[in-house]
């Protein structure tokens, strides 16, 4: 599967999102790296899958409820409320992208038995 440039810095700043969030969660809930964690994974996803898509993704109706999180939790962050709003941030992540969990576990799986 070949990249296109925009998508390979997607690739980049979903990473680089992802650390930022880890490490922010690491430094005691540091309200700054979370912050810009959750501005650069967001980023990130919009150019891997493009505009339309990551609007469609979140807009679906059986996702409602943890994109209603998703964000609302990442709202909370930027308004002070780390503790609270990685809580809520996590359960909605988990209820957007937790049917990938399975194929990412097969996925892994399958390379590490080569």
């Amino acid at each position: 599967m070949w990249l296109t440039d925009s998508q390979k810095v997607g690739v980049a700043m979903t990473a680089f999102g992802a650390g930022f969030f880890f490490l922010g969660i690491m430094m005691f809930f540091d309200g700054g790296l979370l912050a810009i964690g959750n501005l650069l994974f967001l980023a990130g996803i919009t150019l891997v899958i493009g505009w339309q898509k990551t609007i469609a993704f979140f807009a679906r109706k059986e996702k409602v409820r943890g994109t209603a999180c998703f964000l609302g939790g990442i709202f909370m962050v930027l308004i002070k409320w780390p503790i609270t709003g990685v809580a809520v941030e996590l359960f909605g992540f988990l209820n957007l992208f937790g049917s990938f969990f399975p194929v990412c576990h097969h996925f892994v799986a399958g390379s590490v038995n080569c």
